[in-house]
């Protein structure tokens, strides 16, 4: 899956639809492998841990939020080690235009 792809948009597309819900639904938190599954029930192949995972979550941020005004549907994608999001969550959240404070905790 590529970055730009129509397979990419609709993944995306898929993507932002689960964490919109989620979002409205109190914020509910889901774990990559979770997040996984339900696009491949919507019919995206989408593993956890590799491939289009970091550019579909930060297009998915970037895409609800390009002026940095809205909280990051991203933060809602959790480590199932940890119960926080990964690192490159909180490298996008300190870049521009977000500029959110604070290091990886």
């Amino acid at each position: 899956m590529r970055r730009g792809s129509v397979e990419y948009e609709q993944a995306l597309d898929a993507m932002i639809g689960i964490l919109r819900t989620r979002a409205r639904q109190g914020a509910e938190t889901v774990q990559y492998g979770r997040l996984s599954a339900e696009l491949k029930r919507l019919g995206h192949r989408v593993p956890p841990h590799e491939g289009p995972v970091p550019h579909l979550l930060e297009d998915a941020s970037v895409q609800e939020s390009p002026d940095g005004s809205l909280p990051l549907l991203s933060a809602l994608v959790v480590l199932k080690e940890t119960g926080r999001p990964s690192a490159g969550f909180f490298r996008l959240a300190r870049r521009a235009p977000y500029r959110r404070p604070g290091d990886d905790t």
